[in-house]
């Protein structure tokens, strides 16, 4: 129980310090990530062994559900879809084009690779690797010196591509999983999945629904308080996420189409109510990356392969970019800016929390699928967070300057 508490006095001293000099650290090539993940190699059992949990497994798996739980919800509410509907040349492109490709190319990477997996496998690690992240490319998106169409467009694609691989990902793992004597048929599998979507689908409809029909309810008699305020979105989050999942249904999948119902019923008052949804969203999100440099990182190295290394330094850039680069062709965009668009596609907490649940379903390779993620995440964190403010002002600087004709 002591252990417990010293764990708990690390993390949220830490937190708190870390709170005094966010926006000085964000203005730097060092970001929230970067910082964590380093806190919690040092205090971890490659450090001096000060962060201790029975169950870090579990407790990381835990956590970081809920997290990204939160996350899917405030991204998908959060997320411009009116620009989705004016601008096509971007969010749709890098979703509907760009997304598909992205997973696509993964597959055949590693496939000519050969690494040690199998084809689903191989599939599995593609799609946990395609979704980006949007807290590791905030210092891009909130940069005013890129250009609005630009941070608009990643800002899309990073608060739907999670949610949209989702069900993707629930596929190819049930058509994983059926091997091997005494497996199910494969149609059975597959229609599992279809029912553990469509009970989240129905679960975050339902539940938004009621919420925001007694939200404004609670508004038009002033009932509410700006400090109770700071509560109903992340209760929201949760209830779907847990309620589905209790139902044998995707929580995942309910905290998205929440959001993305949320976002649409309750668009004249959202920012108010999502910004504290996001803060605390930001600080999970942070105590997830300590959890992940102290309890993934370390036991990731072990299993050390160039295979996989090389396999993660081409998903962030060959894997990421190429497609990027094609799905914007026609779109006007000059090659510097879909270079920059294919380049800032960081990979961060769901690909942690997918990595997370394929290791919890026991596949013969799991260890190789968790080591590719760990590797493709550190290098993401480190390659994104040096570049983004440098290279983010001088994109900006050079596309403000007049084009030659």
């Amino acid at each position: 129980m002591t252990l417990m508490y010293e764990s708990l006095a690390l993390l949220a001293g830490f937190v708190l310090l870390y709170s005094l000099v966010a926006r000085g650290v964000e203005q730097t090539w060092v970001s929230g990530p970067i910082v964590f993940t380093v806190f919690g190699l040092l205090i971890g059992p490659m450090g001096l062994d000060l962060l201790s949990f029975e169950t870090e497994r579990e407790t990381l798996k835990t956590l970081a559900e809920l997290t990204l739980a939160l996350v899917l919800f405030t991204d998908a509410a959060d997320a411009d879809l009116g620009v989705l509907r004016r601008s096509a040349r971007l969010p749709f492109r890098l979703l509907v084009i760009g997304l598909p490709l992205t997973i696509a190319l993964g597959f055949l990477a590693g496939v000519l690779l050969t690494v040690k997996m199998s084809i689903l496998e191989v599939a599995l690690v593609a799609t946990m690797l395609a979704p980006t992240d949007a807290a590791l490319g905030k210092a891009v998106i909130s940069n005013t010196a890129v250009p609005a169409d630009v941070r608009q467009g990643l800002n899309v694609e990073s608060g739907l591509n999670d949610g949209i691989c989702v069900p993707i990902l629930f596929i190819f793992l049930a058509l994983a999983q059926d091997t091997g004597p005494g497996a199910v048929p494969w149609s059975h599998a597959l229609a599992l999945v279809a029912e553990e979507i469509g009970i989240g689908l129905a679960v975050g409809v339902v539940l938004t629904v009621l919420a925001v029909q007694l939200l404004g309810y609670a508004g038009r008699h002033q009932w509410l308080t700006p400090t109770w305020l700071q509560i109903p979105v992340v209760a929201l989050a949760l209830t779907c996420f847990a309620t589905a999942q209790s139902l044998g249904g995707s929580g995942f999948i309910a905290s998205f189409a929440g959001g993305l119902l949320f976002g649409g019923l309750a668009r004249q008052h959202k920012e108010m109510l999502l910004r504290a949804a996001e803060g605390t969203g930001d600080t999970f999100a942070l105590i997830t990356w300590v959890i992940f440099g102290s309890a993934v990182i370390g036991q990731a190295l072990g299993y050390f392969s160039w295979r996989l290394l090389l396999y993660a330094a081409l998903s962030l850039t060959l894997i990421r970019m190429l497609p990027v680069f094609l799905s914007l062709i026609g779109s006007g965009l000059n090659a510097e800016s879909k270079l920059f668009i294919g380049w800032f596609g960081p990979r961060g907490l769901a690909s942690i929390v997918f990595g997370v649940i394929v290791v919890n379903a026991n596949l013969p390779n799991t260890h190789a699928m968790a080591v590719v993620v760990v590797f493709t995440v550190i290098l993401s964190i480190l390659a994104h967070g040096i570049t983004a403010n440098p290279w983010a002002r001088a994109y900006g600087k050079r596309m403000r300057l007049p084009q030659p004709e």
